[in-house]
C-alpha cells in the first residue's frame, strides 16, 4: 500500500471530522461510521489513490493488534474492581454460557445456510463473529442513564470474550492450514489451551500489578513526570502482551489483567494515563476502520448475496441474543434489561483483526464467503448499533426512573 497518500488522507479527515465532533456526539452519528463510510466512498471510486500490495497488508495487522492491546488494558483499567466483584455474577454467565451457546448457534446456522462450505471455515466464521466490541456502542458504556452495572456487564463481556475466542480460532487455522501441530491430537491442544487462560491472565495481572506500583511509587518521590505517567497505558499493555505471548500465553487477556490489576491508587495518575491512552487509541481504532471501508468492503461487495445478509442479520440478532438471554436467565434483571445488553453486542476491532490473521495465514482464495460474512456483519454492526446507542440507552434511562433531558 502506498504510504503517504493515506497517511495524509487520514491526517485531513481526523481534522475534518474533529471539527464537528461535539456536534457529532450530540447526535447518533458516531466516528466509526464517519470513517467507514469515507473509506468506502474513496474504496469504491477509480480513484486508484490508494493501491494495496496484496489483498491485506501484514502491517495493517500489527495495527489491529496494537490498536486492541490498548483498548483492552484502558477498559480493564476504567471499571470500578469494587463493583465488579458484587455484580461478578453477570459477566461470568455471558462468557461462560452466552459466548459458547453464540459460537454453537452461529455454527448451526452456518452450516444450514451455507450447505456447500467445508464445516471448518464455517466454524471459524462463527468463532470469529462471536466477540463484542463495546467501542462500537460507547454511548452506552459511558450513558449515566444506563446502570452502571449494566455498563460494566458489557464492558467486561467485550474486554474478554475475544481473548476467549482466540485459542478455539487458532486451533481452527490449524487445521485448515494442515500444519503439523495438528499432528500432536488432543494433548497438544489441552496443552495450549491451558497455556493461554493460565499465563495470559497470571503475566498481566503481574505486570499490571509491579508496573503501577512503580509508577505510584516514583511519582510519589517525584521522580517521574507526567509524560511518562500517561506512556504507561502503552508500554504495560504492550509488555504484558508480548511477555505472554512469548510463552505461548494468550497476550489480549493479558493485556486485559494487566489493565484491571493496575495498581495505581492516585486518581490523578489514572487519569492522566486514560486520557492519553484513549486519544492514541482512538486514533488508531478510527484508522483500522478507514481502512476497513477503503479495503476490505470493496473487496467482499462482489460476494454479497442474499444469503450472506441473512446471516449477517441472523449473527447481530439470534445468535448473539438469544444465547445472552438465556445466559441471563434466573438473575434480578428485568427483561428489558436482558435484551438491553443481548443487542448490545456489536462485532468490530476484534473480528476485524481475526479475519486479518485469518486471510494472512490462509490467504484469500476460497474463503471470499467467509470474508464477505464477516465484513457484511461488521459493518451492519458499525451502523445499527452505533445508531441505536443513544435512543435505547434513553429508553432505557426512562424506564429506569432516570432524569433523560
Amino acid at each position: 500500500m502506498t504510504d503517504h497518500p493515506i497517511i495524509i488522507f487520514m491526517a485531513l479527515l481526523l481534522i475534518g471530522y474533529g471539527a464537528f465532533s461535539k456536534l457529532a456526539d450530540k447526535s447518533m452519528i458516531t466516528a466509526p461510521m464517519v470513517f467507514v463510510t469515507v473509506g468506502m466512498i474513496v474504496g469504491f471510486l477509480p480513484l486508484h489513490i490508494f493501491e494495496p500490495e496484496g489483498p491485506i497488508a501484514p502491517s495493517v495487522k500489527v495495527l489491529a493488534e496494537l490498536t486492541l492491546i490498548l483498548v483492552l488494558f484502558l477498559d480493564a483499567s476504567g471499571i470500578n474492581k469494587k463493583a465488579l466483584k458484587q455484580e461478578s455474577n453477570l459477566p461470568t454467565r455471558l462468557l461462560a454460557i452466552g459466548l459458547p451457546l453464540t459460537m454453537v448457534l452461529g455454527t448451526f446456522f452456518a452450516i444450514w445456510i451455507f450447505p456447500d462450505e467445508p464445516l471448518w471455515k464455517l466454524v471459524v466464521m462463527a468463532l470469529i463473529l462471536s466477540p463484542t466490541d463495546a467501542a462500537l456502542g460507547v454511548a452506552v458504556v459511558t450513558s449515566k442513564l444506563v446502570p452502571q452495572r449494566i455498563r460494566q456487564t458489557i464492558n467486561v463481556e467485550s474486554g474478554l470474550n475475544d481473548g476467549i475466542a482466540l485459542p478455539p480460532i487458532l486451533i481452527c487455522f490449524a487445521i485448515l492450514a494442515g500444519t503439523e501441530a495438528v499432528q500432536g491430537g488432543t494433548q497438544y491442544w489441552l496443552i495450549f489451551v491451558v497455556k493461554q487462560f493460565l499465563f495470559g491472565p497470571i503475566i498481566g495481572g503481574l505486570v499490571g500489578w509491579l508496573g503501577g506500583k512503580l509508577i505510584d511509587r516514583t511519582s510519589e518521590k517525584e521522580w517521574m513526570n507526567h509524560t511518562f505517567q500517561q506512556l504507561a497505558a502503552i508500554s504495560l499493555s504492550i509488555l504484558a502482551f508480548a511477555m505472554a505471548e512469548s510463552v505461548h500465553g494468550n497476550g489480549f487477556i493479558a493485556a486485559y489483567f494487566s489493565g484491571l490489576f493496575l495498581a495505581i491508587r492516585s486518581k490523578e495518575i489514572r487519569h492522566r494515563i486514560r486520557e492519553f491512552g484513549e486519544a492514541g487509541s482512538q486514533i488508531m481504532v478510527l484508522f483500522i476502520f478507514l481502512l476497513f471501508g477503503l479495503l476490505l468492503v470493496p473487496l467482499s461487495f462482489p460476494y454479497w448475496n442474499v444469503y450472506t445478509v441473512l446471516y449477517a442479520l441472523l449473527s447481530l440478532t439470534i445468535i448473539r441474543m438469544v444465547p445472552v438471554v438465556i445466559s441471563l436467565t434466573g438473575t434480578d434483571l428485568s427483561q428489558h434489561l436482558k435484551w438491553f445488553i443481548a443487542w448490545f453486542g456489536p462485532r468490530g476491532i476484534a473480528s476485524v483483526l481475526y479475519l486479518l490473521m485469518m486471510v494472512i495465514q490462509l490467504g484469500a482464495k476460497g474463503y471470499e464467503r467467509i470474508i464477505s460474512v464477516i465484513t457484511l456483519t461488521v459493518l451492519l454492526s458499525i451502523f445499527l448499533h452505533g445508531i441505536s446507542a443513544v435512543p435505547y440507552s434513553r429508553w432505557i434511562g426512562k424506564l429506569e426512573g432516570k432524569k433523560v433531558d
